[in-house]
């Protein structure tokens, strides 16, 4: 395992990254409404990004077809863009990575679509909140997998089930590097130790029901098995001397 530590440059560069990355996620939660297309929200990320003379980082990405992933109600993560009109009560999941002086930033947020039910309501609070449980840990002195088992634990005590067949990354001058991190703890094991200028993307991804999943025939969309809502929250993280610097709100 080859982590990449940043120096202050580096982390400059992240921060930039990271900036656009949050506006555009802010900027698209202000069209997510009953009537739009997926499609249509995909134009309006683009446009942006490459307006702050930045680089959508997903689009081309071993052959991704979109500015952003687009995931609906049931689907988790990586949902192609198209012709799908959001309706009233929908949840939808929007991932985006954003390329800028030679570095990544990665972050998720799941929406609500109008009114949704209190069910979708509390799934999107937990997914969100997980992050921040986990990254109670994201500190010099601790372990990797100290931010998988807050996580997992915060998403199981509120009666959810964590995805394991996709997990966090570290990022940088690569979309994904190294090291992995899953929402859960693996079985008797810490993980890398926790270190000064590591640079990740921690994202729990959680389902209602089950935490199976499949992959659907275009090759992309991973859905739950058992057709649950699923939700999806995402941000890429600086560890420093002190708290983490969360480099994507």
């Amino acid at each position: 395992m080859a982590i990449t530590i940043k120096n202050e440059k580096h982390i400059q560069s992240m921060r930039e990254a990271g900036k656009i990355n949050a506006s555009v996620l802010e900027l698209l939660k202000s069209y997510i409404k009953p009537g739009i297309s997926t499609k249509e929200l995909d134009k309006i990320a683009f446009d942006f990004i490459k307006s702050k003379d930045a680089i959508p980082s997903f689009k081309g990405y071993g052959g991704f077809p979109a500015t952003i992933c687009a995931s609906v109600n049931n689907q988790l993560i990586h949902g192609i863009p198209s012709d799908i009109i959001l309706k009233e009560g929908d949840i939808i999941s929007i991932d985006v990575g954003t390329y800028k002086n030679g570095f990544h930033a990665d972050a998720a947020r799941t929406f609500p679509v109008g009114n949704i039910s209190n069910e979708a309501i509390k799934l999107i609070e937990v997914t969100k909140q997980s992050f921040f449980e986990g990254i109670k840990f994201a500190k010099v002195g601790y372990y990797l997998y100290d931010i998988s088992a807050a996580i997992e634990k915060y998403i199981e005590n509120n009666g959810f089930s964590v995805v394991r067949d996709y997990v966090g990354h570290g990022v940088g001058k690569n979309l994904h590097e190294d090291p992995q991190v899953p929402n859960y703890r693996p079985l008797g094991k810490k993980g890398p130790k926790i270190i000064k200028g590591m640079t990740l993307a921690i994202e729990p991804m959680v389902n209602v029901g089950a935490k199976d999943i499949k992959v659907l025939q275009d090759g992309w969309t991973v859905v739950t098995k058992d057709g649950s809502l699923c939700a999806h929250y995402e941000n890429t993280i600086l560890i420093t001397e002190e708290e983490p610097e969360i480099l994507t709100l």
